[in-house]
């Protein structure tokens, strides 16, 4: 999760969010080397005094500056538009979960089973234990096996929500009276946090959303004993 005075993201915990760290140094190095050169031009230009005719009215040096920009748009562009086709992407998925928005929690549904869902409410202050986060943590964790495609499948029961958890690269709004649905994998085991990211109502920033990944058998024995308790 994110540590104070942070400036970068978070560590990435899904394939697609590590394609999203690459490309965004991808640009973050293309808009660099463009600030350097657009700052070169005006200090040389503030600093010199020595003018070239053939230089401020030349054709050669309006198409350069023409085609230059077109090609590193496309340099950008192309990578972009494969991870946007990457996170619509969902090939067989190994567990479907309905995160349905309330005002203001999460009720998560697993309907690969039977009679199998919960309600996810944000663990009040005085009630945190040794370890919780403030205004991060919950009474229940949307507990899923590691290494396995999930679809996620988001909706709002009132207002407009957004199920968000940065650390998977997700960001799925929830709007009444419409599915929709995003997936992921989660590479690695961990606790993933995240908070609706619509501002949805007086208690917009108290619905948080807690992702716990764990091996296969945990997650067998996890939905075996919420299947008992129910």
């Amino acid at each position: 999760m994110a540590h104070p005075s942070q400036l970068g993201f978070q560590d990435a915990a899904s394939p697609v969010m590590e394609e999203l760290l690459h490309f965004h140094d991808h640009a973050l190095m293309i808009v660099f080397l463009i600030s350097t050169l657009v700052l070169y031009i005006i200090v040389a230009m503030v600093s010199t005094k020595a003018t070239n005719k053939y230089i401020l009215d030349s054709q050669e040096i309006e198409i350069i500056w023409t085609i230059l920009p077109a090609i590193i748009l496309t340099l950008i562009a192309l990578p972009s538009l494969r991870i946007l086709y990457l996170m619509d992407e969902i090939n067989d998925p190994h567990l479907t979960v309905k995160a349905m928005g309330h005002q203001w929690y999460w009720s998560y549904e697993y309907t690969d089973y039977d009679n199998l869902g919960f309600d996810s409410y944000m663990v009040p202050t005085q009630e945190l234990t040794p370890g919780q986060f403030r205004l991060l943590e919950t009474d229940h964790r949307m507990i899923i096996p590691m290494d396995s495609p999930i679809r996620v499948m988001v909706s709002a029961e009132d207002v407009l929500h957004s199920w968000a958890v940065p650390a998977l690269g997700i960001k799925m709004d929830g709007v009444p009276g419409r599915l929709n649905q995003t997936a992921f994998i989660a590479s690695r085991p961990g606790v993933f946090y995240g908070q609706c990211s619509e501002i949805c109502g007086a208690n917009h920033s108290f619905m948080p959303i807690v992702v716990e990944a764990v091996p296969l058998e945990h997650f067998e024995n996890w939905s075996s004993l919420m299947l008992k308790d129910i």
